[in-house]
């Protein structure tokens, strides 16, 4: 049975610590809940929004007028050189438990916040690597037929932080299957501390952010005339697209705030939140830092977190 709450603040529920409250709220840990919730949410005739860690998303400062499911559907197993794990489970759960087995793909998530479920919604990577590389098959739930289906990763139509459950909303993803690969404990634990450190260097984690706020540039056939115009961008060829941050920081914004809200003297592609920052805030700064890098550069950056 599911305990339908009201009025519960987001902000409790975001890594930027920003949202009004969500007028309807759950939780969930198994999936006959889930299906259960949003039976409920069909009853009444109300959106819903299935929520994870809650470490790529902006929410309104209006809150939310429907119901927000938090998937906390967590257990995980190991077989062998097979992981199964269910949606909300933490990737820093996963990460300890798989390392302590000597299973090696998932050192890339070392310090990144979130769950299992949305690093396949939103394709996650990080160092050349990601979780399309490790994933073996999906299983989702359909909310148009309430059938669960079965997807193997080339059904995901990965693309640079995205994915079909990106793109279309008909499909709740439930259980995940992994195939890693096996690896000397020190090793493994070696880069999970280079990782962890190279975080701690580059990104500002004493206030609370999202993360990376926008897409990096792909210098695809079309638009490598850029490393033309700006002989500077010439750097990147061999890595493939132009980091956001360093346009950003081009532009001369970092630092720059608006309210409570922050672009990052330390890796500007974070707006960080240093004084109960509010959605508008952040908005706002986002929309100056497109407008800037599409006067200086002709380049249209594009959000990789949700806005609500």
């Amino acid at each position: 049975m599911i305990e339908i709450q009201k009025n519960i603040p987001l902000k409790k529920h975001s890594t930027f610590q920003i949202g009004g409250p969500a007028k309807y709220f759950t939780i969930v840990k198994n999936t006959s809940q889930l299906v259960e919730s949003l039976e409920w949410a069909k009853q009444n005739n109300l959106p819903f929004f299935l929520l994870g860690g809650g470490s790529n998303i902006l929410f309104s400062d209006k809150g939310y007028e429907g119901l927000i499911i938090k998937i906390q559907i967590s257990d995980i197993k190991v077989k062998g050189d097979k992981v199964f794990c269910e949606a909300g489970t933490p990737l820093s759960k996963i990460l300890n438990i798989t390392a302590r087995e000597g299973l090696s793909g998932l050192e890339w998530t070392a310090g990144i916040p979130g769950t299992i479920g949305g690093a396949i919604f939103g394709n996650a990577g990080a160092f050349g690597l990601g979780i399309k590389n490790i994933l073996e098959s999906v299983k989702v739930l359909n909310l148009k037929s309430f059938q669960i289906e079965d997807f193997k990763s080339e059904d995901c139509q990965f693309s640079y932080r995205s994915s079909i459950f990106k793109k279309r909303k008909n499909y709740v993803i439930l259980k995940v299957e992994l195939k890693l690969q096996r690896r000397a404990k020190e090793d493994i634990h070696k880069r999970i501390e280079e990782n962890f450190l190279y975080r701690r260097e580059r990104h500002p984690l004493k206030y609370p952010s999202v993360g990376s706020i926008f897409k990096n540039v792909k210098l695809t056939k079309e638009n490598l005339k850029l490393t033309e115009k700006f002989p500077d961008f010439k750097q990147f060829l061999q890595k493939g697209e132009i980091p956001a941050a360093y346009l950003i920081h081009c532009c001369d914004l970092k630092g720059k705030k608006i309210g409570g809200a922050q672009i990052s003297k330390k890796h500007p592609n974070f707006i960080i939140n240093i004084n109960n920052a509010k959605a508008e805030d952040v908005i706002i700064l986002i929309s100056v830092i497109k407008q800037k890098v599409r006067n200086q550069f002709g380049i249209q950056l594009e959000e990789e977190i949700i806005i609500m």
